[in-house]
């Protein structure tokens, strides 16, 4: 055992031998070190249960700029509650210097006074030295004094130390006599060539201790997996688009083709907001798609078109949105774009629904491309991120014909819907001038990454929830199968 320790483990123990025990901080002094190292030796040391080391955590409190300022003044709603008698006017108090919405919200919160048709009143038998006096003389872990820590008046701080004591069997191993001679720990070039090496008293290293654990910083899981998405499309010769959250109800809806009376607009699908947009110059053309099909062999939806509904503001339903929107802009071939940003929908919180989410949007529009090109990019996508197994199911949606559901396979689940795709209708692509073949898809990121890093609960993506981020692997592009990486 002896001849296993190191010299250093040797010092500690014989500095505890008189002591018995210690804190490290009287220990580095006597070792003339630091506390880290002493805590280093100590763990050492009591691998052999030679030391028992103890951590220790004390928690105290300090004052905030803002608390030495109540400290010396007294808390905002003492100051409020001693300004006036036992009733005043609303109007009066609010011109009072000591009047503060703080300190009066926190008189309000904690029932000391009432307020009716503009007069506060002093709840009977109510004062704030209970408050001035937990600000005066905190106690460590009071329910009070943690309010006053949110509130930023205190600030509490936390000091570790350790205790190291010498066990039985390091006393006798002291009493036995420990050889104190100095250790190699590092080898010059000289000692090497000079041969001097072998006749030193080298430091024993043990590679079977398995290391601290360290956590290095790294990007979300979930944010990774977008960003390996995107350059995928970017190697594929993709460019990325962007636009705003807000979106007119024009862009979101009706350039989509998407019917004015079409559920998916009704306020339990959609979020509306209170602003109009006004509508982009053609839209003219648009209204004439809707009603009677424009200058195409559609019959359009029929009926009247409202303006009205067109100009109001929505978070985008989904980032196709901004797909018309940059078709509009580049009516000429060759377009190939895409966009991974969130959408929002009223949609109720579970495992497998959030009202909001990532979308994957993706386009195409190029003379001669068709149905199986669309297809072919989707199986290609997909296949990068690691799905090998790829089908197509009919689909229905109101902008584009034909249109198609992907599902990948996933060992363990089956088939699983990633989205949908499909080729522009005639009806979405000439208001704008639009004359080749569009393809076009949305896909669910945030279900690429549930299989991809297998989770049940589509919450966790959005939760900073750091133990899992520390477990979670960097992921490994290309794992087959889309099995967690």
């Amino acid at each position: 055992m002896m001849a296993e320790l190191t010299y250093n483990e040797k010092r500690l123990l014989t500095a505890l031998a008189e002591k018995k025990q210690a804190d490290a901080t009287t220990l580095a002094a006597a070792l003339d070190t630091t506390e880290a190292a002493v805590v280093q030796w100590a763990h050492l040391a009591g691998d052999r249960g030679l030391v028992r080391l103890e951590r220790m955590t004390e928690h105290a409190y300090d004052y905030s700029d803002e608390g030495r300022l109540y400290l010396k003044n007294g808390l905002p709603e003492t100051q409020v509650f001693n300004s006036f008698d036992e009733t005043v006017k609303f109007s009066t108090l609010q011109k009072h210097p000591s009047f503060s919405k703080i300190g009066f919200g926190q008189l309000r919160k904690k029932q000391k006074v009432d307020l009716k048709d503009g007069i506060v009143f002093k709840v009977r038998g109510t004062s704030t030295r209970e408050e001035e006096e937990v600000l005066r003389k905190p106690v460590v872990g009071g329910a009070k004094e943690k309010e006053l820590v949110r509130r930023g008046i205190l600030l509490e701080s936390e000091a570790v130390t350790y205790r190291v004591s010498i066990t039985p069997g390091g006393a006798a191993l002291v009493a036995g006599g420990l050889d104190l001679s100095e250790e190699t720990g590092t080898l010059t070039r000289d000692q090497i060539l000079s041969g001097a090496w072998k006749s030193l008293a080298m430091r024993r290293y043990y590679v079977d201790k398995l290391p601290k654990v360290t956590y290095c910083g790294k990007t979300h899981p979930y944010q990774r997996l977008i960003d390996e998405m995107r350059q995928i499309f970017l190697e594929m010769g993709f460019t990325e688009i962007h636009g705003g959250i807000v979106q007119s109800a024009f862009w979101n809806f009706d350039a989509l083709f998407q019917p004015q009376d079409h559920p998916a607009r009704e306020m339990q699908d959609t979020f509306y907001l209170n602003e109009h947009m006004r509508l982009p110059d053609g839209w003219e053309r648009v209204r004439d798609m809707h009603e009677r099909g424009g200058e195409t062999s559609s019959t359009g939806w029929g009926g009247i078109w409202d303006m009205t509904k067109a100009e109001q503001c929505v978070l985008r339903t989904h980032t196709t949105a901004l797909s018309i929107q940059h078709l509009a802009a580049y009516t000429k071939a060759p377009v190939k774009a895409f966009c991974i940003d969130r959408v929002y929908r009223r949609e109720a919180t579970d495992p497998t629904h959030t009202p909001e989410f990532e979308q994957l949007e993706g386009i195409v529009m190029d003379e001669g491309v068709g149905f199986r090109h669309l297809l072919g990019f989707l199986k290609e996508f997909y296949a990068r991120m690691g799905f090998l197994d790829v089908r197509f199911r009919p689909g229905y949606f109101p902008y584009t014909e034909p249109s198609v559901e992907p599902e990948v396979h996933v060992d363990g689940l089956g088939w699983v819907e990633m989205g949908g795709a499909g080729i522009f209708r005639e009806e979405v692509t000439a208001p704008f001038g639009i004359e080749y073949p569009v393809l076009a898809w949305g896909l669910g990121v945030s279900r690429v990454a549930m299989l991809k890093l297998g989770l049940r609960d589509l919450r966790l993506l959005y939760r900073s929830d750091i133990d899992w981020i520390r477990q979670s692997p960097v992921h490994r592009a290309g794992d087959a199968g889309g099995r967690p990486a």
